[in-house]
């Protein structure tokens, strides 16, 4: 079931509410406008189908429901003079993004008024026509790149007007560019060549007025004229035509007519991207005593003689290929066919660079040996640097795209709530490290385990001893080193029904970057009197636990998704990466008083700064008990309170609750979060200043239900006036009864007037009903994919091909997805089995459609023992 039904009842009207939506892997909330922007090309001729098709132009919005502008779409025109260029803002804006113009105008008015992302996706719904994170992102880059093409404009206008060769038509010119590669071809005539570059040598003997006229009266033109003995460079009249000739080649390679030209006859040509052995990496192969090269050169054995369309090439090839290249493993090259040199010399000779009226054959040749001087040595090179730049940002683009989507569905796994957890961190020789966390992640017991040796017995006595006195059913394994020995010794106890009374039963768990989160300031603040390897024991069981607020404590790129981290822009990679996790932060929603740190960080409208002065003044006035508090932390202004204040849940009961275990070294927030400082209750703070005690005295201090739900603050009177009209009250918040007359309401009059009626939005209204007949303590994440829980284990051995068995996505790359099938290698379905008639309705997109969590049935093509690796056909996804 889409999780957009399953949050809100459906009003008849059918109008959108703003519950999330995973449709086709995106984070929405609310039916999202626009396709998915990535693309995979197919990589094999014989797969023809519309599902490895090159990603279409995101769609207009239109389609989308309460699709109207709320703001007049006013010209862009005026809203981008600080620009100083001809085009509209808003117009270019929506045609690069497919996007309306009103909504592209609202997106960047909203942007300029510093708003988040989350923000806008959730409490400003109308006013992008309902599109989701992604596609409001994308938007967003867009508009970065326009800045950036204005800002270049002006930086070029202002040194050529230094130069005093800015024209008022070469200003119009610049001003008109709407592209980066339009303004590098208006400005190519007039950048300054290298010092030492043949042609600027050429100019500097005084050849340029001949080499005009060559092109503007080649009758009059008498290069013997130009001849001065003992002058180097014109001392013969051969000297002096190649001047000529290679001031005319770098003429024609900065002409952008020229450019645009021979880039069109490329773009209708089949030019191929080749790659070989280097010479570097072969030599080193055929030396004694260096054992590395060999096994260097293996890994690319799919790359050492690689020809491939620039058209088809797939972006893990380019981006394996840029590796194999920095490691001077491979040598790679791009191949343009002979008849696009043809064509264009023909052009160049007969269109536009003939010269104006009859020329000698002498003077023929000059211009025939120019043009083909300037495609070798100028344009060939600058092309094949234009296709490798183009290649390789799409592939990282692409290659973004897949640890954006795998990190969005790893944090948004199921947290496993109300179980006592052992988390186990397996090894051999240092032991297993233990650690037994509360349902509220509250650090109970710590231990380690010789499970391999001789004492396995006595350490299984032990096992049982402890889980027995602390309650615990539930065991966490990492998939690191003795991972499966540690499984199965598990496995056998379970089987022997060895913990009984208990039924006791395991999963196993993903445990990249525990260790390097366990020796990181953080883990040392929140778990200072704990071992490192302890540590990471804890972390491992806290991922079952809660995943958001575990995972937010480390560095996305360490958390084991995607492929290529090292490959691509890490500033690109590192702002998309931190761009979901506040997106997944925010939508889930944290408990202020009791939430870490860390993860309150990652809410929209915070950072690093603002976060730790709520936490000072928690810890110093204790818990908050409403939003309006916030007001009074240092640092939180309106602009930040706005922004954060929906994503905030309060709960001023929760610190009063009595935990029935007495290590309080964790808490686990409501929404998805724990932390080890746990918000204690304190009385306020005595001495404080006047200005302070003022402030303090204009905030109520009274507990406000609204203040649990996603309703934002600036919507609590609209809130209230629609409880009146439906006959109800905030004490019923999330009951039955006010479902019912909310329903009935909504059925009666229609959410459309009903909105009339109390001056707002349908779109605000819905999020409106959406908070109050949540039940409390909701958790989005809840109907999500949840860890796999089994008590019993199957080898490698055991596979064969043909086998079907079901297993869990565990990482999703641009050539196929990883699967855990519990036989300690994970399978790989290669993209092309992954097709669309094998995926429910919601996930057949343009690009690889499993993600990190699913659940999938799979048959087993292929297995090769000594290479660890085992291929797999994917049948179907299960739900």
């Amino acid at each position: 079931m889409d999780v957009f039904q399953r949050l809100s009842f459906i009003v008849p009207d059918g109008s959108c509410n703003d519950n999330m939506s995973r449709a086709g892997g995106r984070w929405s909330e609310g039916p999202s406008s626009s396709h998915q922007p990535y693309g995979v090309k197919k990589e094999e001729p014989e797969e023809d189908f519309a599902f490895d098709e090159p990603s279409l132009k995101r769609q207009k919005t239109s389609s989308a429901p309460q699709g109207r502008p709320t703001r007049l779409p006013t010209s862009g025109r005026a809203f981008g003079e600080d620009l100083n260029m001809n085009w509209d803002l808003i117009q270019l804006l929506s045609e690069r993004t497919g996007v309306e113009q009103w909504v592209c105008l609202n997106i960047s008015q909203l942007f300029r008024e510093e708003n988040t992302i989350p923000f806008i996706v959730r409490y400003r719904k109308e006013m992008i026509n309902h599109m989701d994170a992604d596609a409001v992102r994308d938007v967003q880059l867009v508009l970065e790149e326009i800045h950036a093409l204005a800002k270049k404009t002006q930086t070029i206008s202002q040194t050529l007007k230094k130069e005093g060769v800015l024209t008022a038509e070469l200003e119009q010119a610049l001003r008109n560019c709407r592209t980066a590669d339009e303004l590098d071809h208006v400005y190519a005539p007039y950048k300054k060549g290298s010092k030492l570059s043949k042609a600027c040598r050429a100019k500097q003997l005084g050849l340029e007025s001949a080499a005009q006229a060559l092109l503007q009266s080649p009758r009059t033109l008498d290069l013997r004229a130009w001849v001065k003995p003992g002058t180097e460079g014109l001392s013969t009249v051969e000297e002096v035509s190649t001047g000529v000739e290679q001031i005319l080649a770098d003429m024609i390679a900065k002409d952008g007519e020229s450019l645009t030209h021979i880039r069109s006859l490329c773009d209708n040509s089949m030019v191929m991207l080749q790659s070989s052995v280097s010479k570097t990496a072969l030599k080193e192969q055929q030396k004694e005593g260096h054992q590395g090269k060999p096994k260097d050169i293996d890994k690319f054995h799919l790359y050492c003689d690689f020809t491939c369309s620039v058209q088809r090439i797939q972006h893990h090839q380019t981006l394996a290929i840029n590796r194999g290249e920095n490691l001077k493993i491979l040598t790679v090259k791009v191949n343009i066919p002979d008849c696009v040199k043809s064509d264009f010399c023909g052009w160049c000779l007969n269109v536009r660079w003939k010269p104006n009226g009859y020329t000698r054959e002498e003077l023929m040749k000059i211009l025939r040996d120019a043009v083909e001087d300037s495609y070798k040595r100028l344009l060939f090179p600058l092309l094949s640097r234009s296709y490798r730049t183009k290649l390789t940002v799409s592939a990282e683009k692409e290659s973004i795209a897949m640890f954006v989507r795998n990190l969005r569905q790893r944090l948004l796994v199921c947290p496993v709530r109300g179980r006592v957890i052992m988390g186990v961190d397996p090894g051999f020789r240092h032991g297993c490290k233990l650690a037994i966390l509360s349902p509220t992640s509250q650090i109970l017991f710590t231990d380690v385990v010789y499970l391999h040796g001789s004492q396995g017995n006595r350490e299984a006595d032990k096992l049982r001893h402890l889980m027995i006195r602390y309650s615990c059913n539930t065991v966490v394994i990492g998939n690191g080193t003795a991972c499966r020995e540690t499984e199965a010794f598990f496995a056998d106890l379970i089987s022997r029904r060895f913990f009984q009374p208990l039924d006791v039963s395991y999963c196993i768990t993903s445990e990249a970057g525990a260790s390097i989160y366990s020796v990181s300031p953080a883990a040392v603040k929140e778990m200072p009197d704990l071992d490192p390897n302890l540590r990471s024991a804890v972390s491992i069981g806290r991922r079952v636990q809660d995943p958001l607020a575990e995972l937010v404590k480390i560095d996305p790129k360490h958390i084991g998704i995607g492929t290529y981290q090292h490959d691509v822009s890490q500033s690109s990679l590192k702002a998309a990466l931190d761009g979901v996790v506040q997106e997944c932060v925010s939508f889930v929603g944290v408990d202020i008083n009791i939430c870490s740190e860390t993860l309150m960080r990652h809410v929209a409208g915070l950072n690093i700064g603002r976060a730790k002065s709520i936490a000072e003044w928690r810890e110093t006035n204790g818990p908050f008990m409403n939003r309006d508090q916030l007001r009074l932390v240092k640092g939180l202004g309106p602009k930040s309170y706005q922004q954060c204040a929906g994503f905030i849940r309060i709960n001023p009961l929760d610190h009063l609750n009595n935990h029935r275990y007495t290590q309080p070294t964790n808490h686990s927030d409501a929404a998805g979060g724990n932390s080890a400082q746990a918000a204690q209750e304190k009385p306020a703070a005595k001495g404080k200043g006047k200005g302070k005690t003022k402030a303090s005295a204009a905030v109520p201090t009274l507990p406000n239900p609204l203040d649990q739900t996603c309703i934002h603050p600036e919507s609590y009177a609209v809130a209230r006036s629609f409880l009146s009209l439906v006959g109800g009250s905030v004490d019923q918040m999330g009951r039955p009864e006010l479902r019912q007359c909310v329903e009935a309401s909504v059925k009666c009059q229609g959410l459309e007037a009903l909105a009339e009626t109390l001056n707002t939005t349908p779109d605000t209204l819905q999020l409106i009903i959406d908070g109050l007949t949540q039940p409390p303590g909701f958790d989005i994440r809840q109907d999500f994919e949840k860890a796999d829980f089994k008590r019993g284990i199957v080898s490698m051995s055991d596979l064969r091909e043909g086998v079907v068995l079901t297993g869990r996505v565990e990482n999703a790359t641009l050539f196929g997805a990883f699967v855990d099938i519990g036989v300690g290698r994970n399978g790989l379905i290669h993209k092309r089995y992954i097709t669309p008639d094998k995926l429910p309705a919601d996930q057949r997109r343009r690009s690889l459609a499993l993600g990190p969590g699913e659940k999938v049935e799979v048959r087993v093509l292929n297995v090769d023992p000594q290479r660890g690796r085992i291929g797999l056909d994917l049948i179907r996804v299960l739900r």
